[in-house]
């Protein structure tokens, strides 16, 4: 079997494994690396996704990289615009050479005797197992599975005579003109498909289980757009990605220490948009505190716009069967469809489903603690980029980027081949948590039991706290006594 070797394999070439290769090609000029990617195209979710109306759910400002600013006027971007920026970013710093495309790796093993990864990767052009070796791995690959989205077993799927669509699969060809579309789903990406859908369709339902935060954003940012006038344009985004940062960051907390009062602001503006009579208690008041699911930005307030003209209309029930018509619900009530879209959600996938092996022992990382969110108890070279739940993904991938090339730098300079995250006496008794807390949707409940566990005290927490990970990250000691260097 051929075999390379590079310093480092980066494994993704979506938002954040080009973000990383260009911190490593900046940070670490000397070290050879290789970006691994699965499918055949550069950019991850913002490939994959071609359902109508995919955009941002976060504003460019921070969801584009540190050092590179986000040129549209729009700040809640369509995913063409997002794939131009990552195809843009790939093109300015020469990394489209390092991506070996149609690359899945279906296992990676750990030796401490040559202080070396071994991936087994299979290439889709010949269906054929290589191996490449690396000291480093850095893994972008995302959280969730590409194959398939989830969804629920429906009761009588099979005597639905229309289409039945998961978004992540979304037919190019597929007809919704003039169709009554019933999208099951009160998430992002239903509440993004329903008023894209509803300009052409006859009618759009939003079928929800229960409702989710809704919260209108403008889709321009005004300031952002005047500050790229009159100043320079990297002291511009500077100041506008420092700006919502801080919002987010404030907004966030606020969800946490006056979760009511948070609650009363939501539902003011949500009653604002959709009309004093609109049933807000009923599709837009969840039961559960702000934050404690992901909050659903629509831009410029558009799914209300669409409920308002009547063009799509929301219902809170929950389904008993397809049927040969439409959707059968508790209530009694048939919702009649041609098309149905499961909006269902996402399937969680650990790790980019690789197996692990370390010294020929398998590595089940549920029995793992997670190392500053980045690394794994007794997984030695292995980073993994994980964003934020409560914020912009790419914030937590530049940083976590900027520690990889920290970490990188400081194994070069004590010449060093090995690190290893280490329960140290004191951490072996601490309590543990689950890997992610205070966020429960169903794609993170699902995988919870697969997924590592924190400790109680730093390193051994994964906090999606920006300015906590900012200290952890960039300020504090590389070698805090948890990692093992040989």
């Amino acid at each position: 079997m051929p075999t390379e070797y590079f310093d480092v394999v980066i494994v993704g070439a979506g938002l954040s494994g080009i973000g990383a290769a260009c911190h490593l090609q900046r940070e670490c000029p000397s070290k050879s690396y290789a970006i691994l990617e699965g499918r055949d195209a550069m950019g991850g979710t913002w490939d994959l996704f071609r359902y109508p109306g995919i955009r941002s759910d976060s504003d460019m400002h921070t969801l584009g990289y540190k050092f590179k600013p986000w040129r549209e006027s729009k700040a809640i971007a369509d995913g063409q615009a997002i794939l131009k920026y990552i195809h843009e970013t790939s093109t300015e710093h020469d990394i489209d050479r390092h991506i070996r495309y149609g690359h899945h790796i279906v296992s990676a093993s750990w030796s401490d005797d040559d202080a070396c990864w071994t991936l087994v990767v299979k290439r889709s052009d010949s269906n054929q197992s290589i191996e490449i070796r690396c000291n480093f791995l850095h893994l972008c690959a995302g959280y969730y599975r590409y194959e398939h989205g989830y969804t629920p077993a429906f009761e009588g799927r099979d005597r639905f005579p229309g289409e039945i669509v998961h978004p992540q699969l979304w037919p190019e060809d597929l007809d919704y003109n003039d169709k009554r579309v019933v999208v099951i789903g009160s998430g992002a990406t239903a509440v993004t498909l329903v008023p894209a859908l509803a300009k052409s369709a006859q009618h759009v339902t939003m079928l929800q289980r229960s409702p989710t935060y809704v919260v209108s954003w403008p889709e321009k940012d005004i300031i952002a757009n005047f500050l790229r006038k009159v100043l320079p344009e990297k002291a511009a985004y500077a100041i506008t990605r420092w700006k919502n940062i801080s919002l987010q960051q404030l907004a966030y907390r606020r969800t946490r220490t006056a979760p009511d009062a948070m609650k009363r602001r939501i539902l003011k503006w949500a009653r604002k948009d959709l009309g004093k009579d609109y049933d807000i208690d009923t599709h837009f008041t969840p039961q559960y505190n702000p934050w404690d699911e992901r909050l659903c930005l629509v831009p410029d307030g558009d799914l209300f716009l669409a409920i308002r003209k009547g063009a799509a209309s929301v219902v809170t029930d929950r389904i008993v069967s397809f049927t040969e018509r439409g959707i059968q619900l508790q209530s009694g009530t048939e919702l009649d469809a041609d098309i149905i879209v499961t909006a269902t959600g996402l399937d969680l996938e650990v790790l980019g489903g690789v197996q692990f092996t370390v010294n020929g022992q398998p590595v089940d990382f549920s029995r793992t603690y997670s190392y500053k969110g980045v690394m794994f108890s007794g997984v030695p070279n292995m980073m993994s980029t994980f964003g934020y739940i409560n914020a912009s993904w790419t914030l937590r991938a530049d940083l976590t980027a900027e520690y990889f090339c920290r970490l990188v730098k400081h194994m070069e300079a004590n010449d060093f081949r090995q690190c290893t995250p280490v329960l140290r006496p004191e951490d072996k008794g601490m309590s543990s948590q689950p890997w992610i807390t205070d966020f429960s949707p169903g794609y993170i409940k699902r995988a919870l039991e697969r997924l590592p566990l924190q400790g109680d005290h730093e390193p051994w927490i994964n906090p999606q706290n920006y300015r906590q990970d900012k200290k952890m990250f960039l300020k504090e000691r590389v070698d805090d006594g948890a990692l093992l260097f040989k």
